[in-house]
């Protein structure tokens, strides 16, 4: 590996680490979304601030080194707002996840510590060739989408759609059914689809490995990939997907083309809430009537019991134990898979 360079988790569909690349500046009116460059770290932050590399491993940072990361926007309701399209003539950024996002901060919410800061160096080259993700995105036959998906929404980034993923994955993996775990829309992290992984997903991928840091993107443009993330799915001939919608569908990300590009063949929908008002907000602007509700919304009985009072939907602490047994009855009542 190349060691000149920390290569952060957006690279990870890509070979840059293995083989030789050159760098070239391009003025800032050539710069796109999705573009491989190389930024200095001219101030790297907390020391609680850490970088995803291509395994998922965290790494820390010392002042000075060179980082490859992609160029892309981000719009966290909780943490971050930023885009590459507001970097002014300092050429200076900040490392919007610790993926690699990279682009010139635009608002930070106080409760967060402040973000590394780094400026551009150049972007990658290989034979005259400026590499993107697209330059590593591997084409992938149409295939008719007909898996069985249950279906993980939240109200917000944070709500815990990840960890109720997981406990739902092992479920189906204890019963013994290929399960395919995916994430259509977000902020590229690594360890989301991981954590799915981690319990015994047989395959996971997200938007990452159809060349996007992130889903905000064009409408027109994401809509073909997410047909080709689509693809990828049905070709590992799963029993079941578990897909994730990062962020809300209410943010920027085109969480609501995700949904409605596989609505018909959702069999369960788990709605993780911050409170009972923002499920009821949800299933307004969505038309999603969940199967289960839980997150901080189902942390105590007061919670359950104005989830069931305002937007009559059963809201189920799925961190418990003790509501296992009817976590899996809704799910084999939904799906029609034994567990």
């Amino acid at each position: 590996m190349n060691q000149q360079y920390i290569f952060t988790s957006l690279t990870r569909i890509s070979d840059l680490a293995e083989k030789e690349f050159t760098l070239k500046k391009l003025h800032r009116d050539k710069w796109q979304t999705g573009d491989y460059v190389v930024c200095k770290i001219v101030n790297a932050g907390s020391n609680t601030l850490f970088l995803e590399l291509p395994n998922g491993r965290m790494r820390g940072v010392i002042g000075g080194e060179s980082v490859v990361g992609v160029l892309g926007e981000r719009f966290a309701t909780l943490e971050a707002t930023g885009t590459w399209q507001k970097v002014e003539d300092d050429l200076k950024m900040s490392i919007l996840t610790a993926a690699g996002l990279l682009g010139k901060l635009t608002s930070k919410s106080v409760f967060i510590p402040n973000m590394m800061e780094v400026v551009y160096t150049g972007h990658t080259f290989r034979d005259r060739e400026r590499l993107t993700m697209e330059s590593f995105v591997v084409p992938v036959e149409e295939v008719p989408f007909n898996t069985p998906v249950i279906l993980f929404v939240g109200t917000s980034m944070s709500a815990g759609k990840t960890t109720s993923a997981r406990i739902v994955t092992n479920l189906f993996k204890l019963a013994g059914h290929r399960v395919v775990g995916a994430k259509l829309t977000g902020a590229g992290r690594f360890k989301d689809i991981l954590a799915i992984k981690d319990v015994g997903a047989d395959a996971v991928m997200d938007f990452v490995d159809v060349g996007l840091p992130s889903s905000i993107y064009p409408r027109e443009k994401y809509q073909l990939k997410l047909r080709q993330l689509l693809n990828k799915i049905s070709q590992q001939k799963a029993d079941v997907a578990i897909i994730e919608i990062g962020a809300s569908p209410l943010e920027p990300y085109n969480g609501d083309m995700a949904i409605n590009a596989i609505r018909e063949h959702v069999k369960c929908t788990i709605l993780s809430a911050s409170d009972p008002y923002a499920v009821y907000g949800l299933m307004e602007a969505f038309d999603i009537v969940p199967d289960i509700v839980t997150g901080i919304a189902s942390n105590t009985l007061a919670g359950i019991n104005m989830v069931d009072k305002l937007c009559k939907v059963k809201a189920l602490n799925l961190i418990d134990s003790t509501t296992t047994k009817e976590l899996k009855q809704i799910l084999s009542s939904t799906t029609g898979f034994s567990l």
